[in-house]
């Protein structure tokens, strides 16, 4: 599990529905190491402090193993790193195998697993497109919030080395299928 890009987002207003929304979504890769600090990805922009960031969401990581299978339903898009709104990008994460409360060894930090991501609208905003969200219900490949136990820089090519599995936790996938 190696760290294959950085992301980064910018505050950005979008036509959505007849609507004005501002949204973080947009992360593209940078080519720096960022910093993981408690509540936020240092530089990172975060719109809705209400349902991201925060202690148990303070970095989410995706695996880049799955975008092929969005890549096939969504051909026409401009396909980069980030495209989930990840921070981080890794080479593989399995959701039906890493436990919530285990943690890991990324970098200078230590980060604990707290939980899968929950789709909302701004994914839709994203792969402009409201199916997506469906889509992104319908497989466990949801992506996974992390805790920051002990803050630092990450860079890229940096590994994901587990510490402590949290052996009677759930998987990500198992939490995320209960909470549909």
């Amino acid at each position: 599990m190696k760290v294959l890009s950085l992301n980064l987002g910018e505050r950005k207003k979008v036509m959505w529905r007849k609507k004005e929304i501002e949204t973080g979504i947009f992360k593209f890769p940078v080519d720096r190491p960022i910093f993981l600090e408690t509540e936020v990805v240092k530089d990172d922009t975060i719109v809705d402090r209400k349902h991201h960031g925060g202690i148990d969401q303070a970095v989410y990581g995706y695996s880049f193993k799955h975008y092929d299978y969005f890549k096939k339903l969504h051909p026409d898009l401009e396909w980069d790193y980030g495209m989930f709104g990840e921070n981080i990008t890794f080479s593989e994460l399995n959701e039906e195998e890493i436990r919530s409360g285990s943690v890991y060894q990324l970098g200078e930090c230590k980060l604990e697993v707290t939980k899968p991501r929950q789709p909302c609208y701004k994914l839709g905003i994203r792969f402009n497109n409201p199916n997506i969200i469906k889509q992104f219900w319908e497989t466990s490949m949801c992506g996974i919030y992390f805790k920051i136990l002990e803050t630092g820089y990450v860079k890229k090519g940096d590994k994901l080395i587990l510490i402590e599995e949290c052996k009677d936790a759930l998987t990500i996938a198992e939490m995320y299928d209960t909470k549909r």
